[in-house]
């Protein structure tokens, strides 16, 4: 109470300030109260660097994306001024379909910016299924479509949903960069199956008969393939179909993102479309590629109900439903036709022409091999007279890889592309054709010119 009451009317007007009880009191208190917090914040300060920084295993051991690390490269270089060309990125240079960005507009000035289901909208659900039925002749429900963030967001919910630790992940070499890294954050283990130019980059049924195990849970298919652009044929397909019915626990994702961007006579089948694989079948695709979207980050899985409704749980509990935006858009970018309708088509014809000249000028340097790409906007050049032992370029030093040749690349050419190793193809480099074919053909002569024999020695 004495405390309560000097704090309130102060001390007795006759003792002197210095002489008061109360006051002595609260200056012990303060100087102990600071005592205490200075040595709680000294011992804060001589642990900070005890901190447990551990990580999950599992993440620890993922490796980053070496397509996003040379792109955020390229663009920190142009911001400081540098005239540098990057062919890195899985990204068209085209801008959206103008009826598409009016649909997105559209949402925006009707309100529709609110939550959807965490699935996807009913309206979107059911315009995939007319085109997954017209296109692809794959029949589904709207309860087994999960619209997603975009279609990697989709397989990696596929890998989580179908996946125990310990399950082996078959995926064919070259591959896009994170199929083998989702397999290991769901505590799979990627069995990777090299294949070569000289097989088309395409996986054959013997060697993924030969592969099998009791513990092969999940065989990843891409076609048209990011990074070699290959596609299978029909027959290709079918072998492999055969040899999946005789292992029971073996599920097929097929990864279709890039089905409309297909040179003639190319033609696209769905694996899941094959007699007895729709039940074994887990088909992801998307907006990104085909219709310029890639900002717009949409996808979605197509899978028998008890798998989609795994991975709808997954999403539930990570990003929910995506932008209510992207898919209105979607829907128009779905009602464009077949084969994404002429928007698409005049992006494909120009894709055709920059993998023609970009081909071209590779095959005529001496010691690049390449099998041309029947689809997505890709080239993966095998390099291996280029680094290894006795390789060397003037100005810059010794070439041992192919990331050094890529680093070489940038470095004095100014021009960014992708070493092969991040595909499971270290004698190969990527490179993007998604630009305009002046800034491919100036690229182009930038590589010529640093890998003239004058400044440029092949490897011994």
């Amino acid at each position: 109470m004495l405390h309560r009451q000097v704090l309130a009317r102060g001390p007795p007007a006759c003792q002197p300030l210095h002489l008061c009880p109360t006051l002595k009191l609260n200056r012990v208190i303060i100087q102990r109260s600071s005592l205490r917090t200075s040595t709680i914040m000294a011992a804060a300060a001589a642990t900070q660097s005890f901190v447990d920084q551990t990580l999950n295993p599992a993440v620890a051991g993922v490796k980053p994306s070496k397509t996003m690390a040379l792109t955020d490269l390229a663009t920190s270089m142009k911001e400081q001024g540098i005239d540098v060309i990057g062919l890195a990125a899985g990204e068209p240079d085209f801008d959206t379909p103008d009826e598409i960005v009016a649909a997105g507009i559209e949402a925006l000035k009707t309100g529709k910016t609110r939550y959807t289901p965490n699935t996807g909208t009913s309206a979107l659900r059911q315009a995939i299924c007319k085109k997954l039925k017209d296109d692809n002749g794959l029949s589904y429900s709207p309860d087994e479509i999960v619209v997603s963030n975009g279609a990697k967001q989709s397989i990696w919910q596929a890998v989580l949903a179908t996946c125990c630790p310990g399950d082996e992940v078959i995926i064919p070499a070259p591959y896009w960069v994170s199929y083998t890294e989702m397999a290991v954050l769901a505590g799979a283990k990627p069995v990777v199956l090299p294949t070569t130019p000289e097989q088309g980059f395409r996986l054959t049924a013997e060697q993924l008969r030969a592969s099998l195990t009791p513990r092969s849970r999940l065989l990843i298919l891409c076609t048209p393939s990011n990074p070699t652009g290959a596609v299978y044929s029909k027959e290709e397909l079918e072998a492999i179909a055969d040899v999946v019915r005789q292992h029971p626990r073996l599920l097929v994702l097929s990864d279709e993102i890039y089905e409309y961007i297909l040179y003639s006579p190319a033609v696209h089948h769905s694996f899941g479309a094959l007699p007895g694989m729709w039940e074994r079948t887990l088909t992801v695709n998307g907006f990104s590629k085909a219709y310029a979207m890639t900002g717009w980050r949409l996808g979605y899985l197509a899978a028998p109900r008890h798998f989609a409704k795994a991975a709808a749980i997954i999403q539930s509990q990570s990003t929910s439903g995506a932008s209510s935006i992207s898919q209105h858009a979607a829907l128009a970018a779905l009602a464009l036709g077949p084969g994404g309708g002429a928007p698409v088509a005049k992006m494909v014809e120009a894709f055709r022409e920059r993998r023609d000249m970009i081909v071209a000028k590779l095959r005529a340097i001496p010691g690049v091999k390449l099998a041309a790409p029947d689809g997505a906007f890709y080239v993966l050049p095998e390099m291996s007279a280029f680094f290894g032992p006795g390789a060397h370029a003037a100005g810059f030093g010794d070439v041992p890889d192919s990331d050094t040749f890529c680093r070489y690349l940038i470095e004095k050419a100014n021009v960014a592309v992708v070493p092969g190793d991040a595909f499971g193809a270290p004698s190969c480099i990527r490179i993007s054709y998604a630009a305009s074919i002046e800034t491919l053909t100036r690229a182009m002569d930038r590589i010529v010119a640093a890998l003239d024999p004058k400044v440029y020695t092949l490897r011994s």
